[in-house]
C-alpha cells in the first residue's frame, strides 16, 4: 500500500508548491481532482489535453517528486435531472477518462448521480424509504431509465479509451451510496465499476468499514484515508439523518474528522488488514475535510497516524507454519 493524498486540499498552491509540500510529508501517490466538486486547479482538462507541452510539465513535476498519480477524480452529477447540469458534468467524466487515456491511466474517481423523479424533475431525488409506494416507483425509474442506462454507456466509452476501472464513491444523496447499491450498479452495468471506498461516509451510515470491505473484495479500486466522529448525544436525539450544515458542529449528529480523531488506532488497523486481506495493495489517499482543523494541521496529523497502520512490505512466506 502507499500512502496518497486528494490534491484538492491545497488547490490555493500551484501544482509544484503543493507537490513539495505532499512530498516534505512522505506521500507517495496523488489522487487529483480535474473536474466537478474537486474543481481543476492542478489539472485542467482544457489545457491537459491540447497542449503536450504541458502534458509532459505536468507529468514531469509529479515523476520528479517520487510520486505516482493514483487515479483522476471529477466528482459530480451526470445525470441530475437539469440537463444543463447533467451535461457539465458528464463532460467532466469523459474529459477524465480522455486525459486519463493521455496519460496512459487506467482509473477515474467519480459519484454515481442522482437523477430526479420523472422525466420533468428539477432537482434530485434520493430515495431511502420503499413505502408509501411512491418511492418504490420513483426508485424503478431512477435505476432502469436513467442510471443503468447512463452508466452502460459511459463504461463503453471509457473502455474505448484504455479506462477500465471506474470508482464510485458511496456517499448519500446519490444512487449508489452503500454496499447493496454499489453491487447493483456493478452487476447490471460490468466489472468496470467499483468503489472509491471512504469508510467517513459508511460510519455516519451505521455501517462496518471492515464488513463492507470484505464483502466488496475486489470490487474496491481505490481507497479514502476520512474519518467521521459520531456524537452519541445528537445521535440519541436525532439520529443520523442530520441536515445541519457542516459548520455546526456542535450540535450535529456526526461530523467528518481527520484519521484518528473519529476512531482509533485498533479501528484503522482493522481496516488496513481488512484491505490486505481481500488483495487491495493501492493508495490509502487521504482525504482532509475535518473542519475542526486548518489544511496543514488536519494533513500531516493523518499522515503521522496512517504511517502507524499502513502495512507496506509483501507478505513473505509463512516461516511459523
Amino acid at each position: 500500500m502507499k500512502l496518497g493524498v486528494f490534491t484538492c486540499l491545497l488547490s490555493n498552491l500551484p501544482l509544484e508548491k503543493a507537490l513539495d509540500y505532499f512530498q516534505s510529508l512522505g506521500i507517495q501517490m496523488v489522487e487529483i481532482g480535474c473536474g466537478g466538486t474537486p474543481g481543476n486547479a492542478h489539472a485542467d482538462p482544457d489545457v491537459l489535453l491540447n497542449d503536450e507541452d504541458a502534458r509532459n510539465r505536468f507529468s514531469r513535476a509529479i515523476r520528479q517528486h517520487g510520486m505516482e498519480i493514483s487515479a483522476l477524480s471529477c466528482h459530480g452529477n451526470p445525470i441530475h435531472p437539469q440537463k444543463e447540469i447533467a451535461a457539465a458534468y458528464d463532460k467532466n467524466i469523459r474529459d477524465a477518462v480522455l486525459l486519463a487515456e493521455k496519460l496512459g491511466l487506467h482509473q477515474i474517481n467519480t459519484f454515481s448521480g442522482c437523477p430526479g423523479d420523472c422525466e420533468h424533475s428539477l432537482h434530485p431525488n434520493w430515495v431511502t424509504c420503499p413505502w408509501p409506494d411512491d418511492f418504490t416507483e420513483v426508485l424503478r425509474w431512477q435505476w432502469e431509465k436513467v442510471l443503468i442506462p447512463y452508466w452502460k454507456e459511459l463504461v463503453s466509452f471509457a473502455k474505448q479509451h484504455g479506462v477500465n476501472k471506474i470508482a464510485l464513491e458511496l456517499h448519500p444523496g446519490f444512487c449508489v451510496y452503500n454496499t447493496e447499491s454499489l453491487l447493483k450498479l456493478r452487476d447490471a452495468v460490468g466489472e468496470e465499476i467499483g468503489a472509491n471506498l471512504d469508510p467517513s461516509h459508511l460510519i455516519w451510515q451505521g455501517m462496518d468499514p471492515v464488513a463492507v470491505i470484505k464483502r466488496l473484495g475486489d470490487a474496491i479500486f481505490h481507497f479514502h484515508a476520512k474519518d467521521t466522529r459520531i456524537d452519541a448525544y445528537n445521535t440519541a436525539v436525532n439520529g443520523v439523518l442530520d441536515t445541519k450544515h457542516y459548520s455546526d458542529e456542535l450540535h450535529r449528529s456526526w461530523i467528518f474528522r481527520s484519521v484518528g480523531y473519529g476512531n482509533d488506532l485498533l479501528y484503522w488497523k482493522d481496516i488496513i488488514s481488512a484491505l490486505r486481506m481481500v488483495g487491495y495493495d493501492y493508495a490509502i489517499s487521504i482525504e482532509h475535510e475535518d473542519s475542526l482543523m486548518s489544511q496543514n494541521e488536519g494533513l500531516t496529523k493523518a499522515v503521522e497516524f496512517l504511517k502507524q497502520v499502513i502495512t507496506v512490505e509483501k507478505v513473505g512466506d509463512m516461516w511459523w507454519a
